[in-house]
């Protein structure tokens, strides 16, 4: 078989089934596993799949799981009106700093933050910076980087860069998934890279999310539970699910 019609047959194979791996695809077309990478190579170059971690998977795939803001901003709206409420709580002590991380939940959060309190407020999210520049009671740092269209945030090495070298009181994040065991996941390299550099900088880490994205496995994990002290979510959580969270020592605040 030629290249050629071996990376065809890859890409048909990733679309009929979802997403498979490159030990499968080297077993399937007896070719070494570095073959298999740069066939993925070539075909995520001209569009027909998406590579991620030890397989592939298809390119519309990635856009269910990463809609668009404006489509995401539409849903469980109320949920995440009470979930940014409820993570007032969370703020430090007036002249503290915090760090929130693009998604549509912590916006809503950005945007109900108090004016007669003082804060320190690093973002990479153009959303929220563009809603908290000219705050008086807000000294705003907006992170470099390259802008997402996805999540209209920054991303990429300068903006983990930047983030390496900061220490704030709490980190509010937003994730794609929440599991037990895989963690906070979201599906994009970059974002995932950034999400953890949010994680790593702060004292605290505050997971804002609604009930639908827990029981969600993404590609890639940026934070394991034990690198969360709170997650604020919705009471359409499973009962069972916030207990299992609890015992894992995580504190689950339902708004």
């Amino acid at each position: 078989m030629y290249a050629e019609e071996r990376q065809i047959a890859t890409a048909r194979l990733v679309a009929e089934r979802g997403r498979i791996s490159v030990a499968d695809i080297a077993e399937r077309f007896e070719v070494t596993t570095e073959t298999v990478r740069r066939d993925l190579s070539t075909l995520e170059r001209r569009g027909l799949v998406r590579r991620v971690h030890g397989g592939a998977v298809p390119v519309e795939a990635m856009a269910v799981l990463e809609s668009a803001l404006g489509e995401r901003e539409q849903s469980f709206t109320a949920q995440k009106d009470r979930i940014a409420q409820a993570a007032l709580d969370l703020l430090p002590t007036a002249g503290g700093t915090i760090a929130i991380d693009a998604g549509t939940t912590t916006s809503r959060f950005a945007h109900v933050l108090p004016r007669d309190h003082q804060l320190t407020v690093v973002t990479h999210a153009v959303p929220v910076a563009a809603m908290l520049a000219g705050s008086p009671q807000i000294e705003l740092h907006l992170l470099p980087g390259r802008v997402r269209p996805a999540t209209q945030a920054a991303v990429g090495a300068e903006t983990v860069d930047a983030l390496s070298r900061l220490r704030v009181d709490v980190s509010f994040v937003a994730t794609n998934g929440l599991t037990l065991a895989h963690g906070l996941s979201t599906p994009d390299h970059e974002e995932a890279a950034t999400k953890r550099a949010l994680v790593n900088a702060a004292r605290r880490v505050v997971c804002l999310t609604d009930s639908s994205k827990i029981g969600v496995e993404t590609t890639l994990r940026f934070a394991a539970l034990g690198n969360v002290d709170v997650l604020v979510t919705d009471s359409d959580i499973d009962d069972d699910v916030a207990d299992e969270l609890r015992e894992s020592g995580l504190e689950v605040r339902i708004a």
